[in-house]
Parts: C-alpha cells; structure tokens; sequence
C-alpha cells in the first residue's frame, strides 16, 4: 500500500485476538518513510475506545477499569465515541516492529510543551488499510528485546532523541477526526 501523506488524517485500531476492534484513534501524519510511520495527535482529536473503560476514565473508578479489562479478555465489548485529552502524542511506528515508540508532551510554566515521558507499546506490525493501520498485541518478548537494544544502543528513534523531545504540535493544524463508523467498516479487520 502507498505511503500515507503527510498532514493526512489516519486511524490507529487496536485489534483484539478475535479480530474485533477495541480502540480507534485519530492521528495526523507526521512523515511515513521506510523507517517509521510518525504520527500525532493534540487534545480534542477523536478516538473510540470501550465504553466501560471510557467510564472508568470518566469517573476515575479502579473498579470500572478492572470490569472493562475482563470484557477485553472475554471479547464482550462495545465502542464508545471518545475524546484525546491532556497530552500531545507523538507516535512512532517502525513498518515491521511489534512496538511503537510513543512521546507525551504537557503544558510547561511559560505555557510552551514538555516532553513529560516516553512510552513503549508492544503490537502487531503494522497492517495497512484505505483509511489506517491496525495493530495487535501478541509476541512481545523479542519486542521488548529488540526495544531495550535501540536504547541502550542509541539507535531508531533514540538516535534521533533530542530532536523528537523538541517536537511540538502545530496550533494551526487541524484536530484529527475519525470517520463516522458503518456496518462495513465496523469489525473490518484486513487480511
């Protein structure tokens, strides 16, 4: 599948072991090379997640976050419309990697943004489609692996370190929308 334009809106989708999607983000497209997918989103781009764990968020109750976790395990879920907050993400998908690499940045005192931390997600490769890429979380012992040698090693995207860290999200940039879900689309999972 051809590279994704940069500026461009796509759909990140969590995709459960029995092919359903549990989690969809908008992001906007930094660059998309034979290195990495480099993707964004600010607050207020949209999302869908489920709606126990949107709930749990919402009402910050540990008991409505555990509840949510056993309906992920048992595939009983339903998606509801939801909304990035707080944090600038800055995410970085290598085309064949079983993690990305994601950074969050917060507002700092002089109202600039800071990087506040590094996060590690262990996932599929990616798997393009027309309106995205999908991921799914399995083998992450050679992931991590493979992701404790590039930092120890300075390599991927901590070579590149101080560079991302000085990223920020563009105000003129518009907010990454997701497409309204239909029945096709719904469990679409490619093959």
């Amino acid at each position: 599948m051809r590279a994704f334009e940069a500026g461009a809106t796509v759909v990140r989708r969590d995709v459960h072991r029995t092919g359903r999607v549990w989690s969809e983000q908008a992001l906007r497209v930094l660059a998309d090379t034979d290195e990495a997918l480099v993707t964004a989103c600010a607050p207020g781009a949209e999302a869908r997640w489920p709606a126990l764990y949107a709930r749990a968020r919402d009402e910050g109750d540990r008991s409505v976050r555990a509840e949510a976790f056993e309906a992920l395990a048992t595939g009983e879920w339903e998606l509801a419309d939801a909304v990035w907050q707080e944090t600038d993400l800055l995410l970085w998908k290598p085309p064949t990697a079983w993690f990305s690499i994601n950074a969050f940045f917060v507002p700092d005192n002089e109202g600039e943004r800071r990087l506040r931390n590094w996060y590690v997600n262990f996932e599929h490769p990616t798997r393009r489609h027309r309106i995205g890429f999908d991921t799914e979380h399995r083998a992450v012992n050679d992931a991590r692996a493979q992701v404790m040698a590039m930092l120890a090693e300075r390599t991927g995207v901590f070579a590149q370190a101080e560079r991302w860290a000085a990223w920020a999200w563009k105000p003129t940039w518009p907010t990454p929308r997701l497409p309204r879900p239909t029945a096709a689309t719904e469990g679409f999972v490619p093959s």
